[in-house]
C-alpha cells in the first residue's frame, strides 16, 4: 500500500445518490457498480413488464475492458508524505461514483444504463392533449 497521508481540513457534500460512496481513509479495492433504464415516452403507459434488466442484452454482456499492452516504469520522489488539501467542495455524487480521500491499490467502476425512447405512431400527437 502506499505511504501518503491524505489531510483534509473541510469537506462538503451536498447530494450522494444512486450506489455512490465517499470513502475517507485508506482502502485496498473499490468498487462501483450502477444500472439503470431511462424510459422517455410521449405518453404515460405503463406496461407491466419493465425494470426486468437481464431482459435487456446490455446488462447481460461481459464487460470487454481493453487489455493494458503499455510498459510504464516511473521514479517518485515524496517530498513529504502528506497530501494536503484545505477544502474540498462537491456539488453531486451519483452513478456509481466514488470519492475518495486516501490510498487505494486498485480502483473498478462501471455504469451500464440503458435508454429507451417510445414514441406514438405519426399521427396520434393530437391524442396527448
Amino acid at each position: 500500500m502506499l505511504t501518503r497521508i491524505s489531510s483534509v481540513d473541510t469537506f462538503k457534500n451536498i447530494i450522494l445518490s444512486f450506489s455512490s460512496v465517499i470513502q475517507l481513509g485508506d482502502s485496498c479495492i473499490l468498487n462501483g457498480f450502477s444500472r439503470a433504464l431511462a424510459v422517455q415516452r410521449e405518453a404515460e403507459i405503463f406496461f407491466g413488464n419493465e425494470g426486468n434488466f437481464p431482459s435487456y442484452a446490455i446488462f447481460r454482456m461481459p464487460l470487454q475492458l481493453p487489455p493494458i499492452n503499455e510498459s510504464i516504469s516511473f521514479i517518485t520522489h515524496n517530498r513529504t508524505p502528506i497530501i494536503k488539501a484545505n477544502n474540498i467542495n462537491i456539488t453531486a455524487v451519483s452513478n456509481s461514483s466514488i470519492v475518495h480521500i486516501g490510498n487505494t491499490k486498485h480502483a473498478s467502476m462501471e455504469v451500464r444504463i440503458k435508454h429507451i425512447r417510445q414514441l406514438l405512431p405519426r399521427g396520434h400527437e393530437q391524442d396527448m392533449g
